[in-house]
């Protein structure tokens, strides 16, 4: 939880870096709100029912609930994150970072604006968290559901098996073309031609220059909708060079997320390779982060259908703490699961009531302090017990210091000792400790 929380403070400084507020939803909701919008993935959804028979399900993710939430409260206009549970019932890979139960951490920008300049502010928030996470290389993969559409259309894919193609799509980071080609033919009922022609794009990656290359592309550029798709890509290129990020950034066009809900652009963090120096297997553990343009899916809870365009982020907490938590392992970095400053200890039997009364004088004070949970403690054991949980200081006071009016105070680090008037304590321990 330590070092969870590290994660979670890293990543709400940089929401609260881009104006967004907090909110929350209920973990429960009806589920026939959910089990529209997640495709082939519907199937890992928990159902329950209420003691009136009422259907309702655990939400399988934030941005559902997230459009609910716009709808029923008639939000035009939002920029928000939310950092709470999700439920899938999945095969859990511990070293992997997936489980049943994990946090989703969301930023999401809700409402009518000019194209691609919200979307373009989600993958430097993409960049901005994982480059301050230190995890490693990274590359953000870009797409747009229209190129994908466009690109299905031309090569002769029907309308009905767009959501079932691009889920299969979506397995080609984990599995070779060949693989994809076999389930999309045999699973999928899709023609050997057709999977044949979509095999000719979706091996296809680069920049900007892959965007001016498609645009000529004399099938693609005639299809309305790709040729949307791919003048957005364009200026949402133009955007990412002036926010500096480009060069971790990749046009795509094998990323399809399987989700249903997304109706324009859509991206994907992935780390490059796992440093490994320390002998131990690598971890892989896909990609960290993922999100897109969803401009439907607050109209399909509205009752009169008023939409609210939508572009957000998701932040892959879980994963990105299995690497950083086998990374401390191999490297022996021990983290401090409390914040306590200064240990209150005795030298002498006998004075429990002395260090009773300095404890509190020090947590009155806002101190973060504790103590030994015995009437005599040996001062040997009270200081290794700082020493064993990173405690800084140690305030001791003894029979000479109620005397004198002073607490002896060490730091464990060095072992220096110095007096410090009593009423004084709580000051010159902040000043040790705060930046």
């Amino acid at each position: 939880m330590a070092l969870r929380e590290r994660l979670f403070d890293t990543v709400v400084a940089c929401f609260k870096r881009h104006g967004a507020a907090a909110i929350d939803t209920p973990a429960v909701e009806l589920r026939e709100m959910l089990v529209e919008n997640y495709g082939d993935n519907s199937r890992l959804i928990y159902e329950l029912q209420d003691q009136g028979g009422e259907l309702l399900a655990l939400r399988y993710d934030l941005t559902v609930p997230f459009a609910r939430y716009l709808a029923m409260n008639k939000i035009n206009n939002m920029k928000r994150y939310h950092i709470a549970k999700v439920y899938r019932r999945d095969n859990p890979a511990m070293t992997r970072g997936r489980y049943r139960e994990f946090y989703q951490c969301d930023f999401d920008i809700a409402g009518q604006f000019d194209p691609m300049i919200a979307d373009a502010e989600c993958l430097k928030i993409v960049h901005e968290i994982l480059s301050k996470l230190q995890i490693g290389d990274f590359l953000i993969k870009v797409n747009d559901r229209r190129i994908l559409n466009g690109m299905f259309a031309i090569c002769g894919i029907p309308e009905s098996k767009l959501v079932t193609t691009c889920s299969t799509l979506d397995k080609l980071d984990k599995m070779p073309w060949k693989d994809v080609k076999n389930e999309m033919v045999r699973e999928k009922g899709l023609s050997p031609e057709a999977a044949d022609r979509i095999g000719e794009y979706v091996q296809l990656r680069g920049g900007m220059d892959l965007v001016e290359k498609l645009l000529q592309d004399p099938k693609l550029s005639q299809n309305k909708l790709a040729k949307e798709g791919l003048g957005d890509m364009k200026l949402l290129f133009e955007y990412l060079t002036l926010f500096g990020i480009v060069g971790k950034i990749s046009f795509d066009l094998s990323l399809a997320r399987g989700l249903d809900y997304y109706t324009g652009v859509i991206y994907e963090a992935v780390l490059l390779q796992q440093e490994n120096n320390h002998g131990e297997d690598s971890v892989s553990v896909g990609s960290v982060a993922g999100g897109g343009r969803y401009d439907d899916l607050v109209g399909a809870f509205d009752p009169k259908g008023r939409k609210v365009p939508c572009v957000g982020v998701s932040i892959g907490i879980e994963r990105i703490f299995s690497i950083l938590e086998r990374r401390m392992k191999a490297s022996g970095e021990k983290v401090r699961t409390t914040e306590t400053q200064v240990l209150v200890a005795t030298p002498q039997k006998h004075l429990i009531s002395a260090r009773l009364k300095l404890i509190s004088e020090l947590w009155d004070a806002g101190i973060k302090a504790e103590m030994m949970y015995r009437k005599d403690p040996k001062l040997l054991k009270q200081l290794q017990y700082c020493e064993d949980m990173g405690i800084p200081l140690v305030a001791i006071i003894g029979e000479q210091e109620l005397r004198d009016g002073v607490v002896k105070l060490r730091d464990v680090a060095t072992r220096e000792e110095v007096d410090i008037p009593r009423e004084e304590l709580a000051a010159e321990i902040r000043r040790r400790l705060e930046p």
